[in-house]
């Protein structure tokens, strides 16, 4: 009977790279919990109220807005219409290219995020140091910090 060969040991990047994950899971599973429960909007609707809410106008393309988080396209047109259907954003031509579509933030959109934002920077900083007390990944979360 033969040894099945063991894996080889993980390398020092994939190690620290498993410990950003776990730090990654935690932080967003609090993150998400407490702005459906606060304010009825999942952490992908925030993130995109939050990317809207900064660009100039309040709009950016379809595609601008999947890239900065992180979503695919028809993610993001469907993350877009969930915002639509709750008021919070639409989607609108571009008048020189009519291929061209943006998501346009409305004012109960940005009345959402500024509410959420706060509840996201608070439940941010309780999960970074909740995960700061776990040995496990205390010294990812403090890289992280100190990398500010």
């Amino acid at each position: 009977m033969t040894t099945p060969p063991s894996a080889p040991p993980a390398s020092s990047d994939q190690a620290v790279w498993d410990r950003v994950l776990i730090l990654h899971a935690q932080v967003e599973r609090h993150l998400a919990q407490a702005l459906q429960r606060q304010h009825g909007i999942g952490l992908s609707e925030f993130r995109a109220l939050a990317d809207l809410a900064r660009a100039e106008d309040g709009e950016l393309r379809m595609q601008e807005l999947a890239d900065r988080i992180g979503l695919g396209q028809s993610s993001v047109t469907r993350l877009v219409g969930r915002l639509d259907a709750a008021g919070f954003a639409y989607k609108d031509l571009c008048p020189a290219d009519k291929r061209g579509v943006y998501a346009v933030i409305t004012d109960e959109g940005r009345q959402r995020y500024n509410a959420a934002r706060t509840t996201y920077a608070e439940v941010l900083s309780s999960a970074l140091n909740t995960a700061g007390t776990d040995p496990a990944i205390a010294g990812t979360v403090q890289a992280l910090r100190s990398s500010l």
